[in-house]
């Protein structure tokens, strides 16, 4: 009763922010700026506490039950994400947060308890102090207590990378070299049908590989290339990194979602690239006759119902190939909500074992750590009409996730609501 009636107040206390009263002053919206400050500050504080001990609840459910506690925390980690409505990734990183800040760092979990730090500034004491040991953790965190409120992100960062290398400056020096085991590639969309492609290196690759693209741009302007000088750089990035002769000649065989009225018509209905999302119909077919010039292009067809993909069907217990690409092409990311990461595995929704179907109607594409986490005891889910997938929980929560629509269907929707004939 104790738990219903505080969880009651929460939300009693969410609803009320969301009516809150005009101020009078620009004073008095300032302190409600500043109050509203705290408290959000306090609140994940809470949530840090009632993170540490979920997972504390669920070892001991663990042990009782015969079973080792070795993969609780990533199913933990995956819960706290569906219910921050966070990516997997994001979960794991803040339930480990909540571990460190309550075993580890006493005076930063009293000040962001307090509301006078911020999680994302209790997070780089935090990470900035991950490879000490524990004694000169505590160290640092008492060290930095007093003026850890009136300390910006890089003046956190600084003191206390400072403090930790006066107190074991060879742990600082071996984490540089162990930083090397994270260098990777990453990809996100930017505006305007572009793309943002980092690559975290270590530092005497970073600059190599850059020097590189400085002096081929330099040489092609020199002889008169008319592109501007980063367009050389990035022209040459994708022809090294690809093998392609042009940069421009990018197979997208698979890769293009679009209908044949956008592609062999005038249709204006988007495209879906997929890894990337919409792009205009244009765009397109730019680069499907970019590709086609060079032989790289090639049609397979899908066919759809109600702005989904649908069809496919195997006998086998793994997935076949056209299968996969089907449910990968449908699917687009990783189908638990608020993931986004890029699809690793196909997969049934109900196991095979249990007498799931190998069909498009029974799987689901998911990145590595959600399709691990998805078989821990008490993770279940559901398969519905037109590839929706309901997920659920250990706790009985379900979280409802269907695949894109189609770019075609989001078209025509948007034109509708804009009172244009589609």
């Amino acid at each position: 009763m104790e738990m219903q009636l505080s969880n009651q107040t929460l939300a009693a206390v969410a609803g009320g922010l969301a009516v809150l009263g005009d101020a009078a002053s620009d004073v008095e919206l300032l302190e409600r700026v500043r109050l509203l400050e705290t408290v959000k500050n306090a609140a994940a504080a809470a949530q840090a506490r009632a993170a540490v001990a979920l997972r504390e609840l669920r070892e001991e459910q663990q042990r009782s039950a015969g079973r080792p506690v070795a993969g609780t925390e990533a199913s933990v980690s995956a819960e706290i994400a569906l219910a921050r409505r966070e990516s997997p990734h994001r979960g794991r990183v803040l339930a480990g947060l909540a571990m460190v800040l309550l075993r580890e760092l006493p005076h930063t979990m009293s000040l962001f308890s307090a509301g006078e730090v911020s999680e994302y500034r209790a997070m780089l004491v935090a990470r900035e102090t991950a490879c000490l040991s524990r004694a000169d953790r505590g160290r640092v965190d008492a060290a930095l207590a007093g003026e850890l409120p009136r300390l910006a992100d890089r003046e956190i960062i600084a003191r206390a990378r400072q403090v930790a290398y006066q107190l074991d400056p060879l742990s600082v020096v071996e984490r540089a070299s162990r930083a090397e085991a994270d260098r990777r590639v990453t990809i996100r969309p930017a505006p305007d049908t572009m793309a943002l492609v980092s690559a975290l290196l270590p530092v005497a690759q970073g600059v190599a590989l850059y020097a590189a693209l400085a002096q081929e741009a330099d040489r092609a302007c020199a002889a008169g290339d008319p592109r501007s000088r980063g367009q050389v750089m990035a022209d040459t990035l994708v022809c090294r990194a690809t093998g392609q002769a042009a940069a421009q000649a990018v197979p997208v065989e698979v890769q293009l979602v679009i209908s044949d009225e956008a592609l062999l018509g005038d249709g204006e209905a988007p495209a879906r690239l997929v890894g990337y999302g919409p792009i205009p119909a244009g765009v397109a077919r730019r680069l499907t006759l970019s590709a086609s010039k060079v032989g790289q292009a090639s049609l397979r067809r899908l066919y759809a119902r109600h702005g989904r993909l649908v069809a496919l069907e195997s006998k086998r217990r793994r997935f076949p190939k056209g299968l996969r690409r089907f449910v990968a092409i449908r699917d687009e990311v990783c189908r638990t909500p608020w993931c986004g990461a890029p699809i690793r595995h196909i997969d049934h929704a109900v196991p095979a074992r249990l007498g799931g179907a190998t069909s498009a109607a029974n799987g689901q594409g998911l990145c590595e750590q959600c399709n691990q986490v998805k078989e821990h005891p008490g993770w279940r889910a559901r398969p519905g009409p037109l590839g929706a997938v309901t997920i659920i929980t250990p706790n009985g929560d379900r979280y409802a996730s269907l695949p894109p629509p189609l770019p075609d269907l989001h078209y025509r929707e948007v034109r509708l609501r804009q009172g244009i004939a589609a």
